[in-house]
């Protein structure tokens, strides 16, 4: 007798739960026609594409013998931007899930379909289960959805929505979606009026469920130091001046730094360059030499603000300085948080100017830095120019980015200065710019300076009607000091006259970094 055993025989099902991909559309499409065939149909290609590529992991399928037979669309939301009365239309982004919010607290499903050759097999449940423990894993505080009640229009002419979900509970009546939806441990916590307005069946109501993740974990509150919802920052004006050595420099620092902590600055922004004049006390009188012998003060005068700013209590932003790492010269902007710590941000584009006459070479990273007074991003002058930059650290959920910079002439400046402003406007953000100004008639090719610093903010409602918080008189030695609202700038992501982040088609395009961070 052979001990062999053949497992050969064709099983009915052969069924796998995973995420969706875009190659699974076909099948998508032919599922959402088939059941939607009375309400529009299947999503077009682009809102699926948006869906599996804004949240891949949300997004979850049965294929059986490699056919979807059924599939589930989720997006996680910040829910206190929305009230329990909105459309699905509103919280879905128009089914493109522009409304997603990786550090949202509520997964909101949008969709839950079932081939119906396949309903008494309960993948419905399956995936519901596999929703559950995406919330669990994400530690989301619950699951809510809008479901319609398609029964509902069999009894419109002799009940209300509510009469009709309580009947539903009661199982006096049953309802495809409902009591599905009841018996996975759903609760219905409003009725919804024009949530599918086309939804003939259920008379265009639905209800807002909620499932609680009794697992869910929330942050401790923090009784001090906790997240600000306002930031206080000071920017200088810097005067050009000569000076014989650093301590000279550096009490000039401080004179700024101590003037800025006397009225409770959270950060201190300098301008690029600022140590600048040391570039005098070179021997010679060529400029790749003033530059190299610029770069022999950095780590002096980094130890020394890096005090400043633990002393004073405020981070201080110390514009940049010249660094020389393997015999090659970088442009880097040091921030010296108030609790000793030190982040550097590389100038990431030099200017012709740097790259001709001082060798120098761009950096490779780019960061977006927690703070005690939100999240913030760098970019050195000429970096500003160039809008992908921003744009990746806005989608990091930059909040205010720094530009510290150094302009000789007035076009120069203003170049600087509507770059930042466009940052601020597409970017959702504040911008604050700070620069140097007066002369260096020893320093050869940083002789002259124009300048004007001054803070800029999105351009709605909200903010100052010419989207600039304040600003300096230009080329005069001052302080810019003003206090920025951080809570405006997520209303304005949700609420804003125009919804630049929520509305970018990530279906059509995306910036991507592609270097080493």
């Amino acid at each position: 007798m052979s001990q062999d055993i053949h497992h050969n025989e064709e099983t009915e099902h052969h069924l796998e739960l995973r995420n969706l991909t875009l190659d699974d559309y076909d099948d998508v499409k032919e599922l959402m026609d088939k059941v939607y065939a009375n309400v529009g149909g299947a999503w077009p290609f682009k809102n699926y594409k948006a869906q599996v590529t804004t949240f891949p992991e949300g997004q979850i399928c049965i294929e059986d013998k490699g056919k979807v037979v059924a599939f589930a669309i989720s997006v996680i939301v910040d829910y206190d931007q929305f009230d329990d009365k909105h459309t699905y239309d509103e919280i879905t982004g128009d089914a493109y899930l522009t409304t997603h919010d990786p550090n949202g607290d509520v997964l909101y499903g949008v969709e839950v379909i079932v081939c119906p050759d396949y309903r008494g097999l309960r993948l419905g449940r399956r995936l519901y289960e596999a929703r559950k423990e995406l919330c669990r894993n994400l530690n989301l505080q619950s699951i809510m959805a809008g479901g319609r009640i398609p029964n509902y229009g069999k009894h419109s002419h002799e009940m209300t929505p509510y009469e009709y979900i309580e009947a539903v509970k009661s199982k006096d009546i049953y309802d495809p979606i409902l009591t599905f939806q009841l018996s996975n441990g759903f609760e219905v916590k409003q009725i919804l009026k024009a949530y599918l307005p086309e939804d003939e069946a259920s008379r265009g109501y639905a209800t807002l469920l909620q499932w609680h993740n009794i697992y869910y974990e929330p942050g401790n509150p923090r009784l001090f130091g906790g997240k600000k919802s306002n930031a206080r920052i000071g920017c200088i004006q810097w005067q050009m001046r000569y000076f014989e050595n650093v301590e000279e420099l550096l009490q000039q620092v401080e004179y700024f730094v101590d003037a800025l902590s006397d009225y409770g600055c959270d950060v201190a922004l300098f301008p690029e360059f600022f140590n600048a004049p040391l570039m005098g006390l070179s021997e010679s009188q060529e400029s790749i030499d003033a530059i190299w012998h610029l770069a022999s003060y950095t780590d002096e005068i980094l130890t020394a603000v890096s005090h400043l700013a633990v002393s004073y209590n405020i981070t201080i932003i110390a514009g940049s300085m010249p660094v020389v790492e393997d015999e090659e010269l970088y442009n880097v902007s040091y921030m010296c948080r108030r609790d000793g710590t030190i982040d550097s941000q590389y100038k990431i584009h030099p200017t012709p100017h740097e790259k001709k006459d001082w060798i120098m070479k761009g950096g490779n990273a780019l960061n977006v830095f927690d703070t005690d007074f939100g999240k913030i991003g760098i970019l050195i002058c000429y970096d500003v120019e160039f809008p992908e930059l921003a744009r990746i650290q806005s989608e990091q959920e930059m909040q205010i980015l720094f530009v510290p910079f150094w302009t000789d002439t007035k076009n120069g400046y203003l170049r600087v200065r509507r770059c930042a402003q466009a940052r601020a406007i597409e970017n959702e953000c504040y911008v604050a710019i700070a620069g140097s100004v007066g002369n260096l008639p020893k320093v050869d090719n940083v002789d002259i300076q124009y300048g004007q610093t001054a803070v800029f903010s999105p351009s709605d409602f909200s903010f100052p009607h010419d989207a600039i918080v304040s600003e300096t008189t230009p080329n005069t030695e001052m302080t810019l000091i003003v206090d920025l609202d951080l809570d405006k700038l997520t209303k304005l992501q949700n609420e804003g006259s125009v919804r630049n982040y929520l509305d970018r088609r990530r279906d059509l395009y995306r910036v991507q970094w592609i270097g080493d961070k």
